[in-house]
């Protein structure tokens, strides 16, 4: 009978084992988990056997199975749970416990000899119940140190923090890591907002499988920082009324609260805006005032003050008249006083101006310290015009206007007109006058009234007698002045050109001198011829 058949494989094991050679199994540990599956694998490609036995030591020797040509026998500790890959000799062990951890070895007897070998399974806890806990409800930047513990359960842990996706790497001054078998101390001291940014988390590994907390979030109270206002550089002068704001802006956590000073006194204002309206309620003028907002944190308990802005709030100028004399203007005899007032508003600059262009003192133009009135004394005719008022601030112009009115003249009276004309030609005289108000006209033919009131004389076809002079006065209703000028005609057949003024007025006089001979002639026949005389002798008249 063949020994095999009738000795059990361990008296067999035991009685060759002097045989064995190098080891058939991989170096170890093997690592698996607790519940699960693991395969014990050879460094065999395809064994050539009798008998593969596997057994378990952790302080008493236990077999787990045998395979012979015959069938698989398993131990009684490992019914049900153990198998051998009859090509290779792999052993796999299901729904591990945690008394399957230690020391396993394998047999290999063939014909050949016997293969053996060693190595350590290690039945791991599953990694699991990773979570964060803190040792503070929430944190004061730069005040707080806080203290992050990360608990796990398993075998063999390791741990791991990440801030968001960055891993948190310890500087052992103020990040600090201290490990334990099953857990880890994140250390912070002085916390920074960027510190607990987050969310953090805590990994647990071992050699098999890692498992991560629940995302972990810290609040971290900071600020206020450095307080801003908008706009930083506000203009120098607003307009009262117009729409304009401050605006106070601070990161801080929780959001500031904010108020406001004015000339570093308390405003009835809060809130991150401060309006004109309110400002207005605290005076304005053409003074530079100072506005600054101060936030207050009331978690860190720090309050912050702004840089201070500064401008000035001017009214609108309103109500602007110009008044001036009533009474009526007689150039040479008067004076004038103009005053320009407003009846509300900052009032910064004053100009006048007459006719558009800046009015300039003057030995008869003289203005007021403030420029508020201007006097002209004696008037003259050049003062008529629109003078006006413009005032000013640096956030509103308005102006008046007043028309002042001068009366003079008449002067420079002239005729303008042909001092020589032919026989049936038209005859047109036109005068002028410089006057305020328009002067009246009166014409006179050789010292006599004609009926003519307009500044045209016209005759359609001049005759002889048409030669003569002509005087046009002017009278000015409101001055009571009149002035005059004559112009000289003379009528002929043929105009001579190139006649000087005096050849024609000596033709003129030596006309009037024949035409009045003649006249005379006439009378003197009139008076001698009986009244029963057929024939009359009929001269026409110049006039």
């Amino acid at each position: 009978m063949d020994l095999f058949a009738v000795k059990s494989p361990l008296f067999l094991l035991a009685f060759i084992g002097c045989c064995a050679g190098q080891s058939v199994l991989p170096s170890g540990p093997v690592d698996a988990v607790l519940g699960r599956n693991v395969t014990l694998t050879t460094l065999v490609d395809k064994a050539n056997y009798d008998y593969i036995t596997w057994n378990f030591n952790n302080g008493a020797q236990f077999n787990v199975a045998t395979l012979s040509r015959s069938g698989l026998k398993v131990g009684t500790r490992f019914q049900g749970r153990a198998s051998i890959n009859a090509t290779n000799g792999y052993l796999t062990l299901t729904s591990l416990t945690a008394a399957d951890g230690g020391d396993y070895s394998i047999s290999i007897l063939s014909p050949e000899g016997t293969q053996t070998g060693d190595l350590l399974l290690r039945v791991l806890e599953a990694v699991s119940n990773v979570a964060i806990t803190s040792s503070l409800p929430e944190a004061i930047e730069l005040n707080s140190t806080v203290v992050l513990n990360c608990s796990a359960k398993g075998s063999f842990l390791k741990f791991t923090w990440t801030n968001g996706t960055a891993p948190v790497v310890a500087d052992g001054t103020r990040l600090t890591v201290k490990e334990g078998d099953l857990s880890s101390a994140l250390t912070i001291a002085g916390v920074l907002r960027t510190d607990l940014l987050g969310p953090i988390y805590c990994t647990a590994s071992n050699s098999l499988e890692k498992a991560t907390s629940a995302p972990f979030n810290l609040t971290v109270y900071y600020g206020p920082d450095q307080v801003t206002i908008t706009p930083v550089n506000p203009p120098e002068y607003l307009k009262s009324g117009s729409n304009f704001s401050l605006s106070c802006s601070v990161l801080s956590n929780p959001p500031a609260t904010f108020t406001w000073y004015h000339n570093e006194q308390l405003m009835e204002a809060s809130g991150p805006v401060l309006t004109l309206d309110v400002i207005e309620k605290h005076g304005i003028g053409s003074n530079k005032e100072g506005y600054t907002c101060r936030a207050k944190n009331a978690k860190t308990q720090r309050t912050v003050s702004s840089p201070a802005v500064s401008f000035a709030v001017l009214q609108a100028i309103a109500g602007i008249t110009i008044t001036g004399p009533t009474a009526t203007l007689i150039a040479g005899n008067s004076t004038a006083n103009l005053s320009c007032q407003a009846t509300s508003g900052t009032v910064m600059s004053r100009k006048w101006k007459k006719n558009g262009s800046p009015l300039s003192p003057s030995a008869r133009i003289v203005f007021a310290a403030d420029m508020s009135s201007v006097m002209i004394n004696p008037l003259q005719k050049d003062d008529n015009g629109n003078y006006s008022c413009e005032l000013e601030n640096p956030v509103h112009k308005v102006d008046a206007a007043y028309m002042m009115v001068v009366n003079y003249g008449p002067e420079q009276v002239s005729v303008k007109g042909d001092k020589a004309v032919k026989v049936d030609n038209p005859v047109k005289l036109t005068c002028d006058a410089e006057s305020v108000p328009a002067g009246s006209f009166t014409w006179r033919f050789n010292d006599t009234l004609t009926d003519v009131t307009t500044k045209t004389f016209a005759i359609e076809k001049a005759v002889y007698q048409n030669t003569g002079m002509y005087t046009c006065e002017v009278f000015n209703t409101v001055t009571g002045k009149t002035s005059k000028f004559t112009h000289v005609l003379a009528v002929k057949a043929e105009i001579t050109e190139g006649l000087s003024d005096g050849a024609i007025a000596g033709i003129v006089i030596g006309v009037l001198i024949a035409v009045g001979i003649a006249i005379g002639v006439i009378f003197y026949c009139r008076q001698k011829v009986p009244s029963r005389s057929t024939g009359t002798l009929q001269v026409e008249s110049p006039y």
